[in-house]
């Protein structure tokens, strides 16, 4: 081989490393991206739960709102971002939105984004939403413990987009498929978000009642076992153990007790103050019109 091409050789090989080392720099710089999203919309959630004052976050919400939209567009297949996109979304839709159309608008978008973070963490769970129940069971079996965030995620939202659209009974007859899902996740990992999947069981197992189908005592068991998972800290399990459970019952001394013990507890550690403020607030609310309701 002559020394010309030989050069030419080394030099064809050169362009290849050198195609190689770009294309993996580039893959890296994609992932340190993906990776920050993900990190700053961990963040951003983790801000708005330990803040103080719900007015102040029912104010920004909506900016950022949009800026996690424009991060989910530019990075749509980040799953950790789609979870935290679609908590964002729920959370607003169902703590700080009175009108129906708008909470319903808004709980789909969470829905969506946790259904798209399902079918990347499993591509046998894209069209679950639509399978027969048993199917859905099946798909159900072959999550793990480390699926329980994004599986929880999706049976969230869609709990929260069948309470926006109660009055549909469409959506709630899709009912027992996002009681299942909670169920799963109970399965894999019943301390999840300090008990928040025994209180989704709880409301869902409330939201009829027993003449057509509810099972009050059930929802008493979830509550239940909320507030112990939770060393009786988790306000919202305190809050909708009340609200959905003893008023569904017309039970005062309960709904009173479990009232008192929200608004008197101490939650001065908490990292989920804006949470405990509204749980507070709305307490105090119940109690004062409890005479006209019982």
């Amino acid at each position: 081989m002559s020394l010309n091409a030989s050069g030419k050789q080394q030099t064809g090989y050169m362009k290849f490393l050198l195609i190689v080392f770009s294309v993996l720099s580039l893959s890296a710089c994609s992932s340190l991206i993906s990776s920050a999203k993900k990190d700053f919309a961990e963040d951003l959630s983790a801000t708005i739960l330990s803040h103080d004052d719900p007015e102040t976050i029912r104010q920004a919400i909506p900016a950022y709102l949009v800026l996690v939209d424009s991060m989910i567009r530019g990075d749509q297949n980040n799953i950790g971002l789609l979870v935290s996109g679609s908590r964002l979304y729920g959370s607003y839709a169902s703590e700080f939105v009175d009108e129906t159309a708008r909470r319903i608008t808004l709980s789909e978008r969470a829905f969506k984004y946790a259904e798209h973070a399902m079918c990347l963490q499993s591509s046998k769970a894209c069209d679950a939403k639509a399978m027969p129940y048993l199917q859905f069971e099946q798909v159900l079996k072959q999550f793990r413990e480390e699926d329980a965030p994004v599986l929880f995620a999706y049976g969230a939202a869609w709990a929260g987009l069948i309470q926006a659209n109660s009055e549909d009974w469409n959506a709630v007859a899709e009912l027992p498929k996002a009681k299942a899902a909670i169920q799963r996740v109970l399965e894999l990992d019943e301390t999840i978000s300090n008990g928040d999947a025994y209180v989704y069981m709880g409301v869902m197992e409330s939201l009829l009642p027993p003449a057509m189908g509810g099972k009050p005592e059930l929802a008493k068991e979830h509550f239940e076992q909320a507030l112990m998972t939770s060393n009786r800290q988790n306000t919202m399990a305190l809050l909708l153990y009340a609200e959905k459970y003893a008023r569904l019952l017309f039970d005062r001394e309960l709904h009173d007790q479990l009232l008192n013990e929200l608004i008197e507890g101490d939650t001065s550690q908490s990292d989920s103050a804006l949470i405990d403020a509204i749980a507070k607030a709305k307490a105090r609310e119940l109690l004062d019109n409890a005479d006209d309701y019982f």
